[in-house]
């Protein structure tokens, strides 16, 4: 399915996008504030920080600003910023922040007068932002003399809604190239659907977990592309509340997904047993640590954004460790993993690294995760793909195997050939599949080797004579007991093939067993077409290539004497041809 030129030019192409996009994402986790998302939006400002309890009015009066060398934390129950407004730009009408709860966002207006306009909102009270991963608040009423724009957040749960909160003149996505990406990602979805299709049609056929898990992890991803970008927007109506919850649950489906999809998908052993065990644990605990971090995101807020990603931490060595032990172990099924996990791993590491590195601002790097999800679809599908057609040859292999053996099941225990009842059993089968061909081989004064050199040295005769026939797909070589043998043979000079192994037997005696006389046979051949005798019965020919054989042994011995049966002519019976050598 997957040769290794094909693997190398995809690992290669996996390689060089994540050699662009991964430290693309870690500058992105860089301070940039003259990177603005859209033109006219402020993203300068100022930060202060103060009580909950205190009126929005007393916070603002009283507020200590930093404007060079802000530091941000989420210990304080409320965090102010301060926008500065240009009079010559054009007027701001959004605050635009990241999708992580609040329980409350108040802004002020201040013009040049000194006069105020406020507005308050609970979370749910805002929208969700065309652009994904991002909320926007409608700011009061701007006039020519505005100067400031404050802004009050209230316990708040993520450093990315200050860090990353600017004012804007509309939705950042909605424009051209917002519409565009949306187009892309409804795009990206579509293609999911393929998948989904393929393994429908792929478990009707093997009923394998590792096919139920895809479908889980293809679905998750779907849905966590849906609920991460302004796809949701469009498609369902959901608080911003529900829209975080389902943000970070269908995330922690997505990554116990894959978890499940790796323990069923690599090879048994191909993967050490105690990693392949603490697997399901891991998909358990991604529910859970997901789960709790949804719904209940205040109990330890200032802390708990660094608890959620810090216990994503073992998950995310212990995937590392899957991809290194499987692949030290030649799973097939790992390098496909490999392929479609490094993407979403890298997003592991950035959103880990950036929470925690100083002088990093937190990023959930979408760009890479939405890369990621390509990869890990495409990479996954085809690694199902592939082990469906390995499980069907395997399957297909062992059908064929099972039906050989039931027909062929018994074996001479001496040669390791199949014996007489099994080919007078599947005689008739035998000839319908082209084998019309029936050769008898006796070798010639065996009775003499075995007085002479003993039974042990007659049985390597035996043996060796047996290796000397060389079964194939067109020949079938049977031990009819003592010193004879038959083989059975189809396709084009069958009596030819059948006289090279008769005379090649003497070169492989003399050269494999030592006895000083050359060891012959004399053999009976005889052809007999399916349409000259449709119903000839195995002991009506078997007799016939035996009075052959007897006809060469009478003749001199180490001879081959061969009839042809003719088809019919009209008005006249089948006619022998014989021929000997």
């Amino acid at each position: 399915m997957f040769g290794g030129r094909s693997w190398g030019l995809f690992l290669h192409v996996a390689i060089l996008v994540l050699a662009i996009f991964l430290p693309a994402q870690l500058l992105a986790a860089s301070p940039a504030p003259g990177s603005p998302a859209q033109h006219d939006a402020r993203h300068d400002h100022c930060v202060a920080s103060g009580s909950s309890q205190a009126s929005f009015q007393d916070a603002v009066r009283t507020a200590r600003w930093e404007c060079e060398d802000k530091s941000y934390s989420l210990v304080p129950g409320r965090t102010l910023l301060k926008f500065d407004l240009d009079p010559q730009a054009e007027q701001p009408r959004f605050l635009i922040t990241r999708r992580t709860q609040l329980s409350r966002l108040q802004i002020q207006v201040i013009d040049s007068d000194g006069s105020r306009r406020d507005v308050s909102y609970r979370y749910d009270e805002m929208q969700p932002a065309m652009a994904g991963g991002f909320i926007k608040a409608r700011l009061p009423a701007l006039t020519d003399s505005s100067r400031q724009v404050i802004v009050g957040m209230d316990e708040v749960t993520s450093l990315m809604t200050l860090q990353q909160a600017y004012l804007a003149p509309g939705d950042p996505g909605d424009n051209e190239a917002g519409h565009d990406l949306l187009l892309l990602l409804a795009a990206l979805c579509g293609m999911l659907l393929m998948p989904l299709l393929f393994n429908a049609a792929f478990y009707r056929v093997l009923r394998e977990p590792f096919v139920l898990w895809h479908t889980a992890l293809t679905i998750s991803l779907m849905l966590t592309i849906i609920v991460n970008s302004g796809l949701s927007m469009h498609m369902v109506a959901l608080s911003l509340s529900d829209l975080s919850r389902m943000t970070t649950i269908v995330f922690g489906l997505s990554v116990a997904a894959g978890g499940m999809f790796a323990h069923s998908f690599i090879e048994a052993d191909r993967l050490n047993p105690v990693i392949r065990k603490a697997l399901p644990w891991a998909a358990l605990a991604s529910l859970l640590i997901s789960f709790a971090h949804a719904n209940f995101p205040f109990v330890l807020r200032p802390w708990q954004s660094g608890i959620y990603y810090l216990c994503y931490l073992p998950i995310l060595i212990l995937y590392i460790s899957v991809l290194v032990d499987a692949l030290r172990r030649g799973s097939r099924a790992a390098r496909f993993q490999l392929v479609g996990w490094l993407p979403l791993l890298g997003v592991g590491i950035i959103r880990i690294v950036s929470q925690f590195a100083p002088g990093l601002e937190p990023t959930d790097a979408m760009t890479l995760f939405y890369v990621g999800c390509v990869f890990e679809v495409l990479a996954t599908t085809l690694g199902v793909t592939d082990r469906f057609m390995a499980l069907k040859d395997q399957r297909d292999r062992a059908r064929t195997e099972a039906q050989m053996l039931e027909r062929l099941s018994e074996r001479d225990t001496l040669t390791g050939l199949y014996n007489r009842r099994v080919l007078e059993e599947r005689f008739a089968a035998l000839r319908a599949e082209g084998f019309t061909t029936l050769a008898l081989l006796d070798l010639d004064d065996f009775k003499s080797i075995n007085d002479t050199f003993g039974h042990g040295v007659g049985d390597d005769v035996l043996r060796t004579v047996a290796k000397a026939m060389e079964p194939d797909a067109d020949t079938i070589v049977v031990r009819m007991g003592g010193e004879e043998f038959a083989l059975l043979l189809r396709g084009r000079n069958a009596h030819a093939r059948a006289e090279l192994r008769r005379t090649a037997l003497t070169r492989i005696v003399a050269r494999d067993v030592a006895v000083d006389r050359p060891v012959t046979a004399s053999m009976g051949v005889i052809e007999v077409p399916i349409d000259a005798m449709p119903d000839a019965k195995f002991d009506t020919l078997y007799r016939r290539a035996d009075v052959l054989l007897y006809e060469a042994k009478a003749a001199g011995r180490n001879k081959m004497l061969m009839e042809r049966i003719q088809a019919f002519k009209h008005g006249h019976p089948p006619q022998p041809g014989r021929r000997a050598a």
